[in-house]
């Protein structure tokens, strides 16, 4: 491809980061050419220079350089499915609501919403399979952790998904989780206002540090974070569930939140390690015995306009298996009043 382009994001593009947006349009560019591409400034929005994760915005201009022409596509062999077998079926029974304009899934934990080098396995692999009769896949307006489960919602339209993304980055979205932590939180409801940065230590990924809101002003790359929360129940002080309602939406923020309580949500080893204080039995996030090590983290309700009526709609998704057992372990209500806890 000759010459240098430039594309305006459309109208009815959701916000996302600028290497994902590169790919759809530049399928046959690998992820190594746009990083380096990033990095020698060859790659621009509104003429100032990017890095991969920067978010793209509809209306805005990119800068695309020369770029090499795709190979003739190969001759493909008719098949029913192209997702994996498996987690095609996994996505539909995941299906919680269909109508013209979205779907509602319980996404179960360990699925990752989008891949990476060494992630072959990922809803977005399986979007085909979510086409029900529509000529084109849904599309994402959100996401959520790899390892955090429940309500996802994907667009059917473009319009559909230029309103909801506009719905989730106006906070107009009321999104409540269910989490079981270790330890007991006091006071037993309030709201966390920690501010989080990255930490920035090689080898942590993207783990998140919490610094006092005083601090977020002068912290380079820090920004305010809100989580309300609340005691569903308890077990002895050793462990809890929680609701946690995010009125900001950061990275890891409901996880990072609860670790800064001294109260890492069960499972999570990356905010709850040995290192970490447990206010309940044993050690950080762990809480041995029967309580399984995988993350109790699951987006348990979602309250907000329909992008094509505009009425209120609330969607709930039940526990995963693995929090459902710690549920009964502990005795706990597995389906809680969860539209009054914030509202009383």
């Amino acid at each position: 491809m000759s010459g240098v382009q430039h594309i305006t994001v459309g109208a009815d593009e959701p916000e996302q980061r600028l290497d994902r947006w590169f790919r759809r349009q530049f399928p046959h560019v690998p992820q190594g050419r746009i990083e380096k591409m990033c990095r020698k400034g060859e790659i621009r929005i509104e003429g100032g220079r990017v890095k991969p994760a920067t978010r793209v915005l509809p209306g805005q201009s990119v800068r695309i350089p020369p770029l090499p022409e795709a190979e003739a596509p190969r001759p493909a062999v008719a098949t029913e499915t192209s997702a994996d077998p498996a987690l095609a079926a996994s996505l539909r029974q995941a299906v919680l609501h269909r109508d013209d304009q979205m779907l509602v899934l319980n996404k179960p934990p360990g699925l990752a919403v989008q891949g990476g080098s060494k992630l072959a396995t990922h809803l977005v692999a399986g979007l085909a399979e979510l086409r029900f009769g529509r000529p084109d896949d849904p599309r994402l307006v959100h996401r959520l952790d790899k390892d955090t489960s429940g309500l996802l919602v994907l667009a059917r339209t473009a319009t559909a998904a230029h309103d909801l993304a506009a719905l989730f980055r106006s906070r107009a979205v009321e999104k409540v989780y269910l989490a079981a932590v270790a330890g007991r939180p006091q006071p037993a409801q309030g709201t966390i206002r920690y501010g989080l940065v990255k930490a920035g230590r090689p080898g942590e990924g993207e783990k998140m540090r919490w610094l006092h809101p005083d601090e977020v002003r002068g912290t380079e790359g820090a920004k305010h974070a809100t989580t309300d929360f609340a005691v569903l129940e308890q077990a002895a002080g050793r462990a809890a569930a929680m609701a946690l309602r995010p009125v900001t939406g950061r990275t890891h923020q409901l996880r990072a939140h609860m670790a800064a309580l001294g109260t890492p949500i069960a499972g999570d080893g990356k905010y709850g390690g040995r290192g970490q204080e447990n206010l309940g039995d044993g050690w950080g996030a762990g809480l041995g015995g029967a309580v399984s090590r995988k993350l109790h983290l699951h987006a348990a309700a979602l309250v907000f306009p329909h992008p094509e009526t505009g009425k209120q709609v609330r969607f709930t998704a039940p526990l995963p298996e693995h929090m459902a057992r710690t549920w009964a372990l502990f005795g706990w209500d597995p389906d809680p009043a969860l539209e009054d806890v914030f509202h009383a």
